[in-house]
């Protein structure tokens, strides 16, 4: 097919980059690691014209992979918004589910079929031999409580949408700074959000101020954390380092306890998110 004028330069302004990406770590060896650095500033003249080759054929093996793929030129040149794995957990995961799937609807227009919101398990340090994390259960089978894991709630979101979505989880938290349900207490209940990067993520100075405007403390997790009750504190993990496990299929849509019973309609979203995929049995002792 014909690419259009726009996908050209896109192409151009990537095949530029490449080569002053390159150019620049050339010029500026310390930017290269370890003695890798040494060996580029001792390098002669014919080191140097073969690394200017080097840099031309990597640009044009780039050139010709983008070419080959127009969509993903124009997403790398254009830079779209990238969506991220987030997660959130105060108290019971039921209720935290439900306002997020509101959340979803509410700020980003989705649809049933495209909802992202699962509950699920994060913040502990292991699992059992065959990946499994679970909820207490009589077999006492990769018990999320004694891994050291919290209850949280995992959405896809464009990384723009952090900021707003961080919004709503602070709504969570009453004037006092506690979650709706302290009657329930223990490292599982408490408090956590999880951002790849954790403090590193570009949003996250949005997550800050959100939580500034509730009066609420973000303190790097490091595991295993306990109960946040009556601290006014969110734990801020790194979620490439403590990621997510979803929960079972019986808590996904579920009602919660101290709400009035949230419908048919949506309990039936676990069942069909279940049929096309957004859910998976996860061999933990469930209803399906």
């Amino acid at each position: 097919t014909t690419i259009n004028t726009k996908m050209k330069m896109n192409l151009l302004s990537i095949f530029l980059a490449s080569i002053l990406l390159s150019a620049a770590a050339y010029t500026a060896p310390n930017s290269i690691a370890g003695g890798q650095a040494a060996r580029v500033a001792a390098a002669g003249e014919g080191n140097r014209r073969a690394f200017l080759s080097s840099i031309a054929n990597v640009a044009i093996a780039s050139t010709s992979i983008i070419a080959g793929n127009p969509n993903r030129a124009v997403a790398a040149a254009e830079d779209p918004t990238v969506q991220e794995d987030v997660y959130f957990g105060v108290g019971c995961f039921w209720h935290i589910q439900h306002e997020i799937v509101l959340a979803e609807r509410n700020l980003l227009g989705r649809k049933d079929n495209e909802l992202t919101s699962v509950t699920g398990y994060a913040g502990g340090m292991k699992t059992d031999g065959e990946g499994r994390v679970c909820y207490h259960n009589f077999q006492s089978i990769a018990d999320y409580g004694k891994f050291g894991h919290g209850e949280v709630v995992g959405v896809t979101i464009p990384s723009s949408a952090i900021g707003d979505f961080a919004v709503e989880y602070f709504k969570l938290f009453g004037d006092d700074g506690e979650r709706v349900d302290p009657q329930d207490k223990g490292g599982e209940y408490r408090s956590l959000l999880g951002l790849p990067g954790g403090r590193s993520n570009r949003m996250f100075e949005q997550v800050e101020t959100a939580a500034a405007d509730r009066g609420m403390m973000l303190v790097d997790g490091k595991g295993n954390d306990p109960d946040t009750l009556g601290k006014r504190l969110v734990y801020v993990m790194d979620s490439n380092k403590f990621p997510f496990h979803q929960a079972e299929v019986y808590h996904q849509y579920h009602n919660d306890f101290l709400s009035p019973a949230y419908g048919k309609e949506y309990n039936d979203l676990a069942d069909a998110a279940l049929d096309d995929g957004r859910i998976k049995i996860t061999q933990c002792p469930d209803r399906v």
